[in-house]
């Protein structure tokens, strides 16, 4: 087994662990950038708790980014066309999602990606609010470890019509900020994890879990005090809060 599956299957483990309330039973996905324009990706029924090399398949980047331009696609296509993506034929059938890992990897420019469904998280954005609490800062660590601002995208239907929204969004952000994001928030949906290494991707995923609680938490008590954009803003560019970022990140 190569290093990237490993950590893939070890960073699958630890999204999927039952007592981090993350993703239970078939639900989230992952995928890490192989660097030769391939990349592994969680294979439709798969448990990330449970997940072995088995459970993952390699597929062809740019044969899944070609797809993207592709007005609409029938279910029937969408499965033959990720079949046809693969490295190794007979590696199982790529998750639905396999279209949001490639995009991330692709024009996101980032190696490692953990979707999840965190309780904590999908109950704000289930919610009447969305994803309107997670557009203000309230601690400094959620600053440092999930990044400036996330990305939201509103529901859509999952697979390659989700990916076709994300990326027109990825777009605007970018254009926006400068920057990709860290994290990604889709209403009604879940989380995206998007990081440098395998440990920021559980990082962010953890921070995004204690954020949210927090958030819930302030709403029992008149509501979030959210620190000043001027506040905020000094936390993302300290040097020493950017020189821990990259800490972090590696831990």
């Amino acid at each position: 087994m190569d290093e990237i599956l490993k950590h893939l299957i070890e960073l699958s483990h630890a999204l999927g662990d039952q007592k981090n309330q993350l993703a239970m039973l078939g639900e989230g996905n992952t995928s890490a950038s192989c660097h030769d324009g391939t990349f592994y990706v969680k294979a439709s029924g798969s448990q990330l708790a449970t997940i072995d090399s088995s459970g993952f398949s390699r597929v062809k980047l740019d044969a899944v980014i070609n797809l993207l331009d592709r007005p609409t696609m029938s279910d029937e296509e969408v499965a033959k066309s990720l079949q046809a993506a693969l490295v190794d034929p007979s590696h199982r059938k790529p998750s639905v999602e396999t279209f949001l890992h490639a995009l991330f990897i692709k024009e996101g420019g980032v190696e490692w990606v953990g979707h999840t469904h965190p309780i904590s998280v999908l109950s704000i954005l289930c919610s009447q609010a969305g994803a309107d609490p997670f557009l203000q800062h309230i601690f400094p660590d959620e600053i440092v470890v999930c990044g400036e601002e996330p990305l939201v995208v509103p529901y859509v239907d999952p697979g390659l019509p989700l990916a076709q929204a994300v990326r027109t969004e990825l777009h605007r952000y970018q254009e926006r900020l400068g920057h990709s994001p860290k994290v990604v928030m889709m209403i009604n949906h879940g989380l995206i994890a998007l990081g440098a290494t395998p440990q920021e991707t559980l990082n962010i995923s953890r921070m995004a879990d204690k954020w949210a609680r927090i958030l819930l938490g302030t709403f029992a008590l008149e509501g979030p005090h959210y620190l000043s954009k001027k506040q905020a803003d000094r936390i993302e560019n300290r040097p020493d809060e950017k020189y821990r970022r990259q800490t972090i990140g590696k831990n």
